[in-house]
């Protein structure tokens, strides 16, 4: 049971990854300390005080670029990349009580997976707000991603079932949304190659 609570918790922390990278970690840094949270023994790191610092630091930058028109969308490049290994990373710390190959095989599917999925989604997002608003209601997305991941970290650990049942309902959500993205993406390219389909 303990084993099936720990692997929710590291879902909910993923999924959190997904809307902000560093958010997820800072409040791991914080339970870890607060004796909320015990870490897997490789990733005691992460509750120290520097790591708090630094988590701290990264945490305020990353949001505020955010808030940065256009900036935003060129950090969306690099940070479904990022928020997967962040997912990994945060997947792997909540599971300890398992054998590497098993801890690491859920952090790198299920935690890399949730998180690189999440962080799509709010790609996508961000992309129609552009293409919408001129970017002007990327600030309300940036907003609603910060306060997501600062919820879903929080609930990872207080409610760790209810955060595995949310996720659950944002991934499908998402890959809707992911799918509908990508399906009307190539069907624009192939009327673009191909004039004929337009008339």
């Amino acid at each position: 049971m303990e084993t099936l609570l720990a692997i929710f918790v590291g879902v909910g922390l993923a999924a959190a990854c997904g809307f902000r990278i560093f958010v997820p970690l800072l409040v791991m840094s914080v339970a870890s300390l607060s004796g909320q949270i015990t870490l897997a023994p490789e990733f005691g790191w992460i509750g120290t005080y520097p790591a708090l610092a630094a988590f701290i630091l990264a945490t305020i930058f990353e949001i505020a670029a955010y808030y940065i028109p256009w900036i935003d969308n060129l950090l969306d490049t690099v940070a479904i990349p990022a928020a997967t290994v962040a997912g990994t990373i945060v997947m792997a710390s909540a599971v300890s009580d398992m054998s590497p190959f098993l801890q690491w095989g859920l952090a790198v599917i299920v935690g890399g997976g949730v998180a690189g999925t999440v962080q799509g989604f709010t790609s996508i997002t961000r992309i129609a707000s552009t293409a919408t608003t001129g970017g002007l209601g990327n600030s309300v997305v940036s907003t609603a991603e910060a306060a997501g991941s600062l919820v879903m970290s929080i609930l990872a650990l207080a409610v760790p079932v209810l955060a595995a049942i949310l996720v659950l309902a944002i991934l499908v959500f998402a890959f809707r949304k992911i799918y509908v993205w990508v399906f009307r993406r190539n069907k624009l390219q192939a009327e673009t190659n191909n004039p004929r389909l337009n008339q």
